[in-house]
């Protein structure tokens, strides 16, 4: 058993599944009432008495837009003010599917959410090209539309972890829920790039919000032309505003701060416009004091999700689900291990397709708790055989005020009380 901390088989999981089924069988039939059964004779009681309310009048009346039950009203986006600008992190404890809720869908807002109204909002693209172009929003809506499920996750998410000498004790939204992920539909940037003529010089593409800071980002041009797409929808209905409505770029893979939000200019250059939104906040620092610009991918990371951070185990001892998230901006995850013991050991867990690329895969593991304090950790490894570093192999690459693509194994903390905290190890 995982529990028990002995070092993974080659048929380990398939075992400890195999118990933990039985176990659950065993569990849920001795969790049914005792002496429930239906009393008869006259002096019984009627059969309606004993139904929950719901059951006893009809319901109340549904919305134009669904909305949450009122008991999930704790299931929201936490903000924060960090570093002069508002940040909106999903509640990732709460998650147990792959694909995010608009509505908790993480945000970063530099220059606050514009109004735009759509009808008078255009993308303009123009630059090194045979053509320049202006699409409205109707001329867009013509065009072939392709859909397509991809994670977006802020450079800065786990600053926290990466930047405090003491581990916080927060909940894993607050601590790494500036990642999200979704299905985004909308137009490939190919299709409106080769339309308006691309010259021979043309290598680098700026892309410009219509936000109150004009924010803006410098992207290679082959890189567009590969995977860029101009999204419209999300998870089937149109952007939200905290998302870039009318429309917004969308590169997979690539940190969230060069998905520029509220899209209405792409000019194509030879060379980098090295903007202030890329020369500073963005710009990574290495420990010998080397600048490292321009590292758009986000490295393979997970996070687990249950038991995580402030929640607590009940207190009976037995069989519990370790579950969580894994992804990478190189291509899809490979293989996530999970160990209960600081890293001395690892089992590898079992992934649940469908196994997408550059998106989240939610994995599992049976554990059998018994009250005994424990470290939780998962290590992903993604198609390309990138494997997530500890927090000491991190730390030594970065400079110590270093932050941004912090993807490090995190690890959380198990009492013998059953309060799971963060920590690092």
């Amino acid at each position: 058993m995982l529990g028990q901390v002995s070092p993974p088989s080659p048929h380990g999981s398939t075992l400890q599944r195999r118990s933990f089924l039985r176990s659950s069988l065993g569990f849920a039939a001795a969790a049914l009432p005792v002496g429930s059964q239906a009393q008869t004779g006259p002096n019984a009681r009627p059969i309606g008495e004993a139904l929950p309310e719901a059951m006893k009048t009809p319901g109340g009346s549904d919305t134009p837009y669904g909305q949450p039950a009122v008991f999930e009203r704790d299931v929201v986006r936490s903000e924060s003010r960090a570093a002069g600008f508002s940040v909106w992190r999903s509640p990732l404890q709460h998650q147990r599917g792959t694909i995010t809720p608009n509505g908790l869908h993480f945000a970063t807002h530099h220059n606050g959410v514009p109004t735009i109204d759509p009808a008078k909002h255009v993308l303009m693209i123009h630059g090194l090209v045979e053509r320049p172009l202006q699409f409205d929003l109707e001329r867009l809506m013509r065009y072939p539309m392709v859909s397509r499920t991809h994670f977006l996750e802020c450079a800065g998410n786990s600053a926290a972890n990466a930047l405090s000498m003491t581990a916080l004790d927060h909940t894993l939204g607050d601590l790494a829920g500036e990642v999200s992920c979704a299905e985004w539909t909308g137009i490939p940037l190919s299709t409106l790039l080769n339309e308006a003529g691309l010259r021979p010089s043309a290598k680098w593409v700026v892309a410009e919000g219509a936000d109150g800071g004009s924010h803006s980002r410098s992207l290679p041009l082959s890189a567009l032309l590969k995977d860029g797409m101009l999204a419209l929808y999300q998870n089937g209905e149109r952007l939200r505003p905290s998302q870039g409505y009318p429309m917004r770029l969308l590169m997979p893979g690539w940190e969230g701060n060069v998905n520029v939000k509220w899209l209405h200019r792409l000019e194509v250059v030879d060379t980098p416009a090295y903007t202030k939104d890329e020369s500073g906040l963005y710009t990574q620092v290495l420990n010998n004091g080397q600048i490292e610009h321009f590292a758009f991918h986000m490295e393979v990371k997970s996070v687990i999700t249950h038991p995580s951070g402030q929640q607590t185990l009940p207190g009976v001892h037995g069989f519990y689900e370790i579950g969580g998230l894994a992804w990478s901006g190189r291509g899809r995850i490979a293989k996530v291990e999970v160990s209960i013991d600081g890293g001395a050991s690892w089992a590898v867990a079992q992934l649940h397709g469908p196994v997408l690329d550059r998106a989240f895969t939610r994995f599992t593991l049976p554990w059998q708790w018994r009250g005994q304090k424990a470290v939780l950790m998962s290590r992903a490894t993604d198609e390309m055989g990138h494997v997530q570093p500890s927090r000491k192999v991190w730390k030594s690459r970065y400079a110590s005020h270093s932050f941004n693509h912090y993807n490090a194994i995190h690890a959380w903390q198990v009492g013998r009380d059953g309060r799971v905290e963060n920590t690092y190890a």
